[in-house]
């Protein structure tokens, strides 16, 4: 079961949700605050009355989530949604219902991979290293360079040349890795355009954590 995933085509849809209520004033009402929050929620049903065995079953195929206002859950069908994995919310409020249902779709919302810079060291010298590759003497001045970390040099014009750290050599000795006040050699098999003052960035990609996604326990959660 998916709740306000994405579809076969990895585009996002909105959090599908079965709404009911106390009256058909208050419906309405529900509806219409709603509205700002269209594109993020859908409302695949909406009915007046006490939540039933048939709305559980409107909502297991979508987000699995039913918005009850002004109404209570009876014992039965707390039991069945539970059993079904199907959780209601019921609210006293509008103004909570809809600022609780905005927080359950934007936990939804993909969250992108972040960059994080885990050490910057400047170019202070240039060595050959073959007649494709090259050295770069390099002092640490951030974090640290290791091997098998994400680089990039980064010159005057921007970025001119991306690769992964092969080796490392502080003086004649190979190393993992050196930090901050260290100098290391690096060596780049297949660049050659190195410069005094370049700027080498290692870097590694962040995965943001799903924690805080929503999904649907099951049972009845009264939100006050």
């Amino acid at each position: 079961m998916t709740s306000a995933t994405e579809n076969r085509r990895g585009e996002r849809k909105p959090l599908e949700v079965v709404l009911k209520s106390d009256t058909i004033g208050t419906l309405e009402a529900v509806m219409s605050s709603l509205k700002s929050l269209e594109g993020s929620i859908s409302v695949v049903h909406a009915g007046v009355g006490p939540v039933s065995k048939s709305d559980l079953f409107e909502a297991f195929p979508g987000a699995g989530l039913v918005v009850a206002f002004g109404v209570d859950v009876l014992p039965r069908i707390e039991s069945l949604s539970k059993e079904k994995g199907v959780e209601v919310r019921t609210y006293k409020t509008i103004y909570t219902l809809k600022e609780d249902l905005e927080r359950i779709a934007s936990s939804l919302v993909p969250r992108e991979a972040e960059e994080k810079i885990t050490g910057t060291a400047k170019v202070i010298a240039l060595f050959k290293s073959s007649r494709k590759g090259i050295i770069l003497g390099c002092e640490v001045k951030e974090g640290e360079v290791a091997v098998g970390k994400n680089f990039r040099i980064i010159s005057g014009p921007g970025v001119v040349y991306m690769g992964k750290i092969g080796s490392l050599h502080i003086e004649e000795r190979e190393v993992k890795r050196a930090k901050a006040g260290q100098q290391v050699g690096v060596k780049i098999a297949d660049f050659k355009r190195g410069r005094l003052g370049d700027l080498l960035e290692c870097f590694e990609t962040v995965r943001a954590k799903d924690d805080q996604r929503w999904k649907p326990k099951g049972g009845v959660v009264r939100v006050e």
